[in-house]
């Protein structure tokens, strides 16, 4: 018996939308990614992008459990010394919510050419529209 390897031509793509409304941020990163990755398909392939695209709706209405929303900092570098930015999640939520769970499932994707190609699948908005109407996206239910 030999062991089925997908093929980037034989991939056939969907269209999901998750709603993020009142979801833990992690939770839901983790099942984006692997939607992203292609896992819930009986023919993912690790080294083949076999994933489907998603839509994130309502990402301005995300949860952080505990005391995340002040504890844990976003941080970025300007390149220029004395350059580093530091923001708390709370200040990142009111202003771009869509960054942060850009970062939360870029996370958790492969840091390579692959994971950035799965990334591009990503499409995440503030509020409850999106331009994506014509691809006549399934909405997806998340587990628990």
């Amino acid at each position: 018996m030999k062991t089925y390897m997908a093929k980037p031509a034989e991939t056939v793509r969907s269209w999901y939308i998750v709603d993020a409304a009142d979801q833990t941020l992690g939770r839901l990163s983790s099942e984006v990614a692997s939607i992203l990755r292609g896992k819930h398909k009986p023919t993912y392939t690790p080294h083949v992008d076999t994933g489907d695209f998603v839509i994130v709706i309502n990402a301005d209405k995300i949860k952080l459990t505990g005391n995340k929303l002040d504890q844990k900092k976003y941080q970025h570098h300007s390149g220029y010394p004395g350059g580093l930015k530091e923001m708390t999640y709370r200040v990142l939520l009111q202003k771009k919510p869509e960054k942060a769970i850009e970062l939360a499932v870029k996370g958790m994707l492969p840091h390579n050419r692959l994971g950035a190609k799965m990334l591009k699948k990503l499409k995440v908005y503030r509020g409850s529209t999106h331009p994506h109407q014509a691809q006549q996206p399934v909405v997806r239910e998340l587990r628990g």
